[in-house]
């Protein structure tokens, strides 16, 4: 019995209507690249004139007396000197707090924590703490550190409080960061005999790292400007000499800009331009230092 195959139905095109279809998603993706074009413009102009009034209003405010004088109620005579040093004893104590507890909250959360409805629960709070106005952590900073343990205004209580402001960044930054090194790396390890603790060391930590410093960039830039905080907790704006220890009183440069800026005078519009200028300049060499040992693991992993 001779089976005969059925011929292939033909399918008619309607070649007018795929060129309809076709010409209408075209007109879609250039408006769209249009959009987005015009969003990034918008956004880049208004960065550019923001950024060339302040240059233009400060740049002739910095000399060296400018780092050399402290505030002063007279604009001619107004320095950073206290904010600036007072600023790298701030980020002296935020930095290694909020790094070290950061990135081993991260690692225990994904090398050690089981999975379970309790460290699922953690996680997604540490997540929505990210998005905690900053002036909460300022009241709990103030609570906690400056009343509880009697650390006052100092730049230890201020530090403190940074490192909690910045922790849930850093935090979700490094555990992002931890799950993008390839299980294969650790049951390589692990084929060769190394620990837990020393895989973690020697294979994860060191992947993850380019991860880590990008987040940890972004939280250490916001603690450098952030002024709520400091605020709440009762930091000075104006003071007359250096601080000798964590314990010290100190004032730092959002502070001492925001003091300028709502003076009513023009000159301390211009002074406070100057000094959002040098806190540019500290924020530029900090990231460049964390972008710099970034690039260098990106190489090397």
């Amino acid at each position: 019995m001779r089976i005969t195959e059925k011929p292939p139905a033909r399918v008619l095109i309607d070649r007018e209507a795929v060129a309809g279809r076709m010409g209408f998603r075209k007109a879609v993706n250039a408006a769209f690249s249009v959009l987005f074009l015009s969003a990034t413009l918008l956004a880049l102009l208004v960065l550019g004139v923001l950024f060339y009034r302040i240059v233009s209003q400060g740049f002739g405010h910095l000399s060296p007396a400018f780092f050399e004088n402290f505030a002063s109620r007279m604009p001619e005579k107004a320095g950073v000197k206290a904010a600036l040093v007072g600023s790298l004893w701030l980020m002296a104590v935020v930095a290694p707090v909020s790094l070290i507890l950061g990135i081993g909250t991260a690692v225990y959360l994904e090398e050690y924590a089981k999975k379970n409805r309790l460290n699922d629960f953690i996680r997604m709070n540490i997540s929505n703490l990210a998005g905690v106005p900053s002036v909460v952590f300022g009241l709990l900073g103030l609570t906690i550190f400056v009343r509880a343990l009697a650390l006052g205004n100092s730049i230890l209580a201020a530090g403190f409080t940074m490192s909690l402001l910045i922790l849930p960044v850093i935090i979700v930054a490094a555990q992002e960061a931890i799950r993008s090194v390839p299980r294969e790396l650790r049951e390589a390890s692990y084929g060769m005999g190394a620990t837990k603790w020393q895989t973690i060391i020697r294979v994860v930590l060191p992947g993850a790292v380019p991860g880590i410093l990008t987040g940890s960039i972004l939280a250490l830039s916001r603690a450098i400007g952030e002024t709520a905080p400091l605020i709440v907790i009762g930091v000075p704006v104006i003071i007359q000499f250096l601080p000798a220890g964590v314990l010290d009183t100190f004032t730092a440069l959002p502070m001492q800009i925001y003091d300028w800026a709502k003076r009513p005078q023009a000159a301390f519009q211009e002074v406070a331009s100057a000094g959002i200028i040098v806190l540019l300049a500290l924020l530029l060499a900090m990231n460049s230092v964390a972008v710099l040992i970034r690039n260098k693991f990106q190489k090397r992993y």
